[in-house]
């Protein structure tokens, strides 16, 4: 387990304990990316912060994606005008500055500096921390045949975390690039990506992650479009 965060003695008791081990990276995975929606991205909202470079570092990712066509699946909170006004939803008591995180709110667009495609790319929409909690997307990602999942977003303490550990729990390896995560504050990040090396996924650098999505072999063309391509059919 690398890093200094607390110390040479806190390293060696987490080595003695059996943590830190690497994870399996498999042949299938997917991008998760969460909640990097403006109400997270722009501090001019409650719930945000500047994540310019999360932002930019997480394009880089996705785009190394594309050509295996890798999945990516988008996340966002966003709750009703009477969940975010009202007393139903025990979070918003703890953090009412996410109240503002309002169904077809700006605050709850996806970075416009991201590069979604619309109806290719899958959005989830969640109340909770965890992008698995009350969620579709581990039923998603199995039906997608992934095998690892590499999450990106924010916030690094908040629902990144709690989506990583909800993944290793649904059964899928994890991969979180640094570059890719942000949060308000230093220190909640640091012990956030500090916990989940050691217990829940592998954190890794920008240019592993990429080299790794790149490494993943594109999808075979059907064989109709083979054949047609070899007899140099056109329409």
């Amino acid at each position: 387990m690398s890093g200094g965060l607390y110390g040479v003695d806190t390293n060696r008791t987490y080595r003695r304990a059996g943590f830190g081990a690497a994870v399996r990276r498999g042949s299938r995975p997917a991008i998760v990316v969460v909640d990097l929606t403006r109400g997270f991205t722009e501090d001019s909202y409650p719930s945000g912060a500047d994540l310019t470079e999360v932002v930019a570092a997480t394009t880089r990712l996705i785009e190394a994606a594309r050509p295996a066509e890798v999945p990516v699946i988008f996340t966002a909170i966003a709750y009703t005008e009477a969940e975010a006004s009202g007393d139903a939803i025990a979070w918003l008591r703890k953090a009412p500055g996410m109240r503002t995180l309002v169904e077809g709110s700006e605050a709850v667009a996806v970075d416009p500096r991201l590069p979604m495609r619309p109806g290719h790319d899958h959005l989830v929409v969640k109340k909770g921390a965890s992008a698995f909690f009350g969620t579709s997307l581990a039923a998603t990602l199995t039906g997608l045949g992934r095998d690892t999942v590499v999450v990106c977003g924010a916030t690094t303490s908040g629902c990144v975390r709690a989506t990583v550990v909800d993944a290793v729990q649904s059964g899928f390896p994890v991969l979180v690039p640094r570059a890719c995560v942000g949060d308000r504050a230093e220190g909640p990040a640091d012990a956030a990506l500090f916990d989940i090396q050691a217990k829940y996924g592998d954190v890794v650098t920008l240019d592993d992650a990429v080299g790794y999505i790149g490494s993943v072999p594109a999808p075979a063309a059907p064989r109709a479009a083979r054949r047609s391509h070899r007899r140099g059919d056109s329409t």
